[in-house]
């Protein structure tokens, strides 16, 4: 990302002592790597506990594993009421809930928890399977795709539609305004894309507040908080958040599993011999989670504390980022090895404590299938020669592009 929030170097605060600076900008730290996670382990091994970075309006970084949950779980200390890097300005609205601390942000997760049960996600697996086995065998006589555009971005927004019951036919033009709103050039360009996306979303929520029915869509909006129907906006907001949260990261996901896959054969062949291995599957899933964090959302600092030697000021921001929880080799030996038998991995890649994902279950869901339909077809593939994907790093990593051929 290219702002001039993101260019200019913050001045350090006074409280903030110079043996504590490292200059880090995780919106570009993707430029030129071949292995963003291997980057990100770089910085780790590099750089303090804790740090302060004078990029993204200045902020402190936290990169262990013991650290990141503490501030996870601690809200009261760690608020999540601005959580982008930049920081915005107060003209631009919340992101409904996960801008929201307890108790405010109860009664948005409830809803989100309710309707994604286990049972619930249950029901769905036959029509996520079904279009997964439907995508997959509409490419296999290809012998190649470009798997981000034509797979891994239109099984999660298949699902999020299945949930809100919006048209797929509509998924074209929402996924080039998530890409854009999570991915532009600029914060700005991200901002406009983001506008453009609630003034979409807008239309439907105004149609189920006037025709609700039994969709999570219908339920979100509708939500009264103190026997109020919450304001539009907020149902906008809301709407919006559970539509990228859903989209980007499982098709990131997927993207940086079927990356790895494509380079490491004898992991591949391992996955395809033992597809009727449910708890094998479930072990190798959440093996890659932990190799390939995605998501990095800031905090603020909402007191003066000392905290393990260093003295926050309320009002700092700081990078609890997910992706070094999985990257902390004090929790995880070898922790750039891709391990299925590895024991209590240990990441962050859904949150912790009320701002946990609460749609994990689901994205688990949908990446065992994923493993399950397609090493059943397209047992052996591999990148195209020539071609490396793109990554992209920033509130959500991923890659633009990834050439496979079979």
């Amino acid at each position: 990302m290219g702002s001039d929030a993101t260019r200019a170097l913050a001045e350090r605060p006074a409280h903030v002592p110079a043996n504590l600076v490292q200059d880090f900008d995780f919106w570009t730290i993707a430029n030129g790597v071949d292995d963003l996670h291997a980057a990100y382990s770089a910085v780790q091994k590099n750089a303090l506990d804790i740090f302060w970075t004078p990029r993204n309006g200045g902020h402190w970084v936290a990169t262990r594993a013991d650290d990141i949950r503490r501030m996870q779980l601690d809200y009261k200390l760690f608020s999540h009421k601005e959580v982008r890097l930049p920081p915005v300005g107060p003209e631009q609205p919340l992101l409904i809930p996960v801008e929201l601390d307890p108790p405010e942000h109860t009664p948005y997760r409830r809803i989100l928890t309710q309707y994604l049960t286990p049972r619930a996600i249950a029901a769905m697996e036959d029509s996520v399977r079904k279009v997964t086995v439907e995508t997959i065998e509409q490419l296999v006589p290809n012998g190649g795709c470009e798997f981000m555009s034509a797979f891994s971005q239109i099984i999660p927004i298949v699902v999020f539609f299945s949930l809100v019951d919006v048209p797929v036919s509509e998924k074209d033009e929402l996924l080039a305004l998530a890409d854009a709103g999570l991915h532009g050039e600029t914060a700005e360009a991200q901002w406009e894309a983001q506008l453009r996306m609630f003034e979409y979303l807008g239309r439907w929520v105004r149609k189920r507040r006037e025709h609700p029915g039994k969709d999570l869509l219908s339920m979100m909006v509708n939500l009264e908080i103190d026997d109020e129907l919450i304001e539009e906006a907020e149902a906008v907001s809301f709407a919006a958040l559970v539509f990228f949260g859903g989209l980007d990261t499982v098709a990131a996901m997927m993207g940086f599993i079927a990356l790895f896959l494509a380079e490491h054969p004898q992991h591949r062949r391992q996955l395809a011999e033992r597809l009727d291995d449910k708890a094998f599957l479930k072990r190798a899933v959440e093996e890659f989670i932990r190799r390939h964090g995605l998501a990095n959302t800031g905090r603020v600092i909402t007191q003066d504390l000392e905290y393990n030697g260093i003295q926050f000021k309320a009002g700092d921001h700081i990078l609890p980022a997910n992706v070094f929880a999985g990257l902390d080799e004090r929790r995880n030996p070898d922790p750039l090895a891709v391990d299925f038998d590895r024991v209590n991995g240990v990441h962050a890649a859904f949150g912790n404590g009320p701002h946990a994902c609460p749609g994990a279950a689901l994205a688990r869901r949908e990446l065992i299938i994923f493993l399950e339909e397609w090493l059943s077809r397209i047992p052996e593939f591999s990148l195209k020669p020539g071609t490396w994907p793109t990554m992209v790093s920033g509130s959500v990593n991923g890659l633009q592009s990834l050439e496979l051929v079979w």
